[in-house]
């Protein structure tokens, strides 16, 4: 595994990078995703395009969760309206440090 710095933690969603390879990397709970910087903005650009209340449905336990599917259709991802709204602002945030790392030439 990388050696990576934070770019965003808002709840459970926690966004790195490695300064060497580049990789980014989106923890969740028991979750790791690993991106390329491309894929990464590819990513947070198609979960922002997501609408809560259009992929939402209360789930066993009468929580209201959305459902992200992924292009492996037995892997789905659900997050809760709070859940939601972290993973969003962690990714806008870590796509603005990356910016700011960009500029600073590292």
């Amino acid at each position: 595994m990388c050696d990576a710095k934070v770019l965003s933690q808002k709840g459970a969603s926690v966004i790195s990078r490695c300064s060497e390879c580049r990789c980014v990397f989106i923890w969740n709970h028991n979750l790791i995703l690993s991106f390329t910087p491309e894929q990464f903005m590819q990513f947070k650009d198609f979960a922002a395009e997501l609408d809560f209340t259009g992929h939402s449905f209360p789930f066993p336990d009468g929580q209201e969760r959305v459902v992200m599917r992924t292009p492996t259709n037995d892997i789905q991802f659900t997050f809760t309206t709070d859940e939601w709204e972290d993973f969003q602002a962690a990714m806008e945030e870590a796509a603005y440090m990356q910016e700011v790392y960009a500029l600073m030439g590292g």
